[in-house]
């Protein structure tokens, strides 16, 4: 038996600091409760692995691929100290619980926790679905051990993710751009945007009209559309395919001059009552929140991203107001049913609960039931009236939604009915006369609320006609009743192409399709956004065009990694694992080196054969212009070149930029050749200069717009007249072949244009940097510009200045001036901050945004961290703001490895 602790305290683990503290309050004294702050140790880079390794089967890796793929794991540099302070912690504890997050995340940090303490004490696995006095209470009374199956589960994934990484992105980075990344899950969500997108593109919009009415009856007067002529019904968008082409049979397909005469034939026609038919309306409540619902609805109605969601839920859940949000159950527990359905009794009436309670089952693909679903904490829920003093702005709104949602489950169904009017007449005049029209009007009258009186669910963006008909109130009609039309008109459509997914549709169809898991949605859907695979355009996720050739690259070597199938069946073989079915070193050997009739990875890395680079990165949007990805970013080439009529080489190949916010669906062939025409030439010849002759051109370069001169190269007469110069023999050396002069160059300032430059202003800029004379000391002061902005430099004190066209007026005497003051550090005028947050919990300092020289960036004024790309400011919130700061303070500072000289060695001193 190991031995006792003299003090007889607990030591409780933890993963983050908010949690430890609420946790502390339920478990009282005798236990001490300390926070890991996420993972203790993961696989390193391989560069960080020790030299006798890198040459060793763990060097690629930092996983030994020869030897059952044994991870080689390493405290991470900004955890050791924590790890030093938990394991003199557990020195003074007889007992160690460790109550890290009961799913595989958790699982594997308990373990690792595990591995590196070493305890020599009792040691209890201790998982609870929120943080409140009962949860721990049941905790504390199922104890058990760590669950080996989900550490190998999570351990494999860790492991797979490495190897795919690894072994895909740099054929990435050889053929497509430095840099880049693929991952298993990443690169398949990154597929489905392009995806979408690619059918935008070949999307060809079809055109139909319709008509619409009012129409008036003593009980009152309602609005119909046209339903069908001469009984055939009428086309609308949803008969129509992606090609514009009508596929739907027995339909009338009416054009602008068919509805214009059908509308005109029917403003004095008389309108009669056909039908009318009533039926019961029933409509059920929505589940209780998954994660992957919970980011779907919060993205609908709160205008969250998906990371954000996470990280107010990560708060609430750590500060005891909601259960664990990362779940893929529906289901809620007895004493969360019985709360539900108490407070909706209380609040909105015995008859909104139905008589029993509602239980759910999940829809999703390979989904996990190991939690509860995401609901209010407690036994009993606290309304939000209850909270609002405790919780401000996005906590309090996502609480809301949340407390909305689990009550409305355990709702009574809302009811009502649904009428549906048809009426109709026969035209009268002009070229439609003598055909019948009939109309069609629907609406849906709620009795009885139900759970509508506390939550109504939100949709997602859908294709075709919006034919909601939900609250549209009828007039009270029968069949054959005389009805008055007016305001006949015809109504012209297109057909619209697939939406473009957004956060919350692209969520709920990765669920769909069973591909990843929920919890790890939010961070992927950050990452191919931070990546530059993706940007956001209003809610739209838009993919960039290096990710169409990052797509097409994979789609055509590595087929199956990319494929939906593949990857949701991946996901099944590691819940496998997780359930005890399979073992994670087998699966992997499988994965990776292959079977006789089924190629592992790295076969099918080692037999790529050739990749067409140019290929890959080329998208033809015309006959004669083709998109390319370049190392710079996306343009537009020509076919239409200029050849040399001698070599046949080309001379000139006609370039274009393509507009950072140009969507792939809006670059059509017509845009691509206004683009073409309208692109700013590349080149413009300004003259010679009178005193070399060289010939002097503009040009838009990488960097920018600038000017320079042509050299021209010696002809072999001028090199035959080189000066003969001898070996040491006597004998004559071949004529030396001329290294060509470097031409002088200069950016153009901001007010000019390669269209608008002047010959004078070109040799002017040529001439920088301009000298201005030595100050008493003999020290040369020029005048230049640079990267930002114009400077004086004299040695290594440089100076800025005002404007770059002070460059050509400044004077010695000004410069003096300039030089007698003062250095100092960040002269220009203060630019106010882009954001202001208020006082930070741990510094006590305010936190702004301000913008930084690459990008907006969040400061305390101690620690600075630069907005994630994904971010816009206008999402930008306090919350998020003092997360980002506490992560990077977490990190520490960022080290700098610098040359340091060897001591020198000390002279031995002679023995006596």
């Amino acid at each position: 038996m190991p031995s006792k602790a003299k003090t007889g305290k607990k030591l409780v683990i933890v993963e983050s600091p908010a949690k430890s503290k609420t946790i502390a309050k339920y478990l009282g004294e005798g236990f001490i409760v300390e926070a890991s702050i996420g993972h203790i140790r993961d696989l390193p880079q391989p560069s960080e692995l020790p030299a006798e390794l890198k040459k060793t089967s763990v060097g690629k890796f930092a996983v030994d691929i020869d030897h059952d793929f044994k991870p080689y794991y390493v405290v991470s540099p900004d955890k050791k100290k924590k790890v030093t302070e938990l394991k003199a912690a557990l020195k003074d504890a007889d007992e160690l619980y460790l109550a890290t997050d009961g799913d595989r995340e958790g699982e594997a940090i308990a373990w690792h926790l595990l591995e590196v303490l070493k305890p020599k004490v009792p040691v209890y696995r201790m998982t609870f679905g929120e943080i409140t006095k009962e949860a721990i209470q049941r905790a504390m009374g199922n104890l058990r051990d760590v669950d080996q199956d989900l550490v190998d589960a999570q351990e494999t994934r860790r492991i797979l993710d490495r190897l795919y990484g690894y072994e895909i992105s740099p054929v990435l980075w050889r053929k497509v751009a430095r840099g880049l990344s693929a991952g298993r899950v990443q690169s398949v969500v990154t597929r489905m945007v392009v995806d979408r997108e690619r059918e935008r593109m070949a999307f060809k919009a079809a055109s139909y009209w319709d008509l619409t009415g009012q129409f008036g009856a003593d009980s009152g007067s309602f609005k119909a559309k046209l339903a069908s002529v001469d009984g055939a019904k009428v086309a609308t968008g949803r008969d129509f395919n992606d090609d514009g082409v009508l596929t739907s049979k027995n339909v009338a397909h009416l054009n602008e001059e068919l509805a214009g005469s059908l509308a005109a034939g029917l403003q004095d026609a008389p309108f009669t009552v056909r039908s009318v038919e009533t039926k019961p309306y029933t409509r059920r409540p929505a589940a209780p929140f998954t994660t992957s619902t919970l980011q779907q609805e919060a993205g609908r109605k709160l205008r969250f991203s998906s990371k954000s969601t996470m990280q107010i839920a990560q708060r609430l859940y750590e500060n005891g107001y909601i259960t664990y949000m990362r779940t893929d159950s529906s289901a809620l527990s007895d004493e969360a049913v019985t709360a539900a359905r108490r407070q909706a009794s209380e609040l909105y009436g015995p008859e909104y609960i139905p008589g029993s309670p509602r239980v759910y089952s999940n829809k999703a693909a390979n989904a996990q039931e190991a939690h509860e679903a995401v609901r209010p904490a407690g036994d009993s829920f606290r309304t939000p009236a209850q909270v609002a003093s405790q919780l401000r702005g996005d906590e309090f709104r996502l609480y809301e939604l949340i407390w909305k949602r689990t009550v409305a489950s355990q709702m009574a169904d809302a009811k009502g009915s649904t009428a549906t009017i048809r009426l109709g007449a026969v035209a009268v005049s002009g070229d439609a006369a003598g055909r019948d029209a009939e109309f069609s009007a629907s609406g849906t009258v709620i009795t009885f609320p139900g759970f509508l009186a506390a939550y109504e669910e939100g949709k997602d963006e859908s294709r075709g006609d919006d034919d909601s008909d939900e609250a549209r109130r009828l007039p009270n009609v029968a069949k054959g009743d005389s009805l008055k039309a007016s305001d006949i008109v015809a109504v012209g459509h297109e057909t619209s192409p697939p939406p473009r997914y957004t956060e919350a549709s692209l969520t709920a169809e990765l669920e769909k399709k069973g591909i990843g898991r929920p919890s790890t949605y939010a961070s992927t859907i950050s990452t191919i956004q931070d990546r530059g695979y993706v940007r956001k355009q209003g809610s739209a996720l838009v993919p960039s065009w290096i990710a169409f050739s990052v797509i097409r690259l994979l789609e055509q070597h590595f087929s199956d990694y990319v494929d939906y199938e593949f990857t949701a069946d991946m996901e099944g073989d590691l819940d496998k694992i997780a359930n005890g079915q399979a073992a994670g070193t087998s699966w992997l050997r499988h994965f990776y080196f292959g079977e006789d009739s089924d190629p592992g990875l790295l076969s099918i890395v080692n037999n790529l054969g050739e990749i067409d680079a140019r290929e890959i990165n080329s998208i033809p949007i015309t006959d004669q212009i083709t998109l390319r990805v370049g190392k710079f970013g996306p343009y537009l080439e020509s076919s239409a070149a200029t050849v040399d009529p001698k070599t046949g080489e080309i001379v000139e190949s006609p370039r274009a930029n393509v507009p950072e916010d140009l969507a792939p669906d809006e670059l059509t062939a017509a845009k691509a050749v206004e683009l073409m025409e309208t692109a700013a030439p590349e080149e413009r010849v300004l003259g010679a200069d009178p005193h070399t002759g060289h010939t002097v051109v503009a040009k838009n370069g990488r960097y920018g717009a600038y000017v320079t001169e042509v050299i021209p190269e010696m002809t072999e007469e001028q090199i035959a007249a080189q000066p003969v110069e001898y070996y040491k023999n006597g004998k004559p050396k071949p004529p030396k072949k001329p290294v060509k002069a470097k031409p002088r160059t200069g950016s153009l300032f901001k007010s000019m244009t390669v269209e608008s430059v002047t010959l004078d202003e070109a040799l002017q800029l040529m001439s920088l940097p301009r000298a201005l004379g030595e100050d008493s000391e003999g020290n040369l002061i020029t005048v230049q510009n640079g990267r930002f902005g114009p400077y004086l430099k004299k040695g290594t004190d440089s100076r800025s200045i005002g404007t770059e066209e002070e460059i050509f007026t400044i004077t010695l005497e000004q410069a003096l001036e300039i030089y007698s003051q003062p250095k100092q550090r960040g002269a220009r005028a203060a630019v106010p901050p882009l954001a202001e947050f208020g006082p930070d919990p741990v510094s006590e300092k305010n936190i702004v945004v301000k913008e930084g020289r690459f990008g907006p960036y969040i400061t305390d004024g101690i620690t600075n961290i630069t907005v994630p790309r994904a971010t816009s400011l206008e999402e930008l919130t306090r919350e998020q703001a003092v997360e980002l700061l506490a992560e990077k303070r977490a990190k520490g500072p960022v080290k700098r490895t610098a040359t340091r000289k060897a001591p020198a060695k000390k002279k031995a001193t002679a023995k006596k």
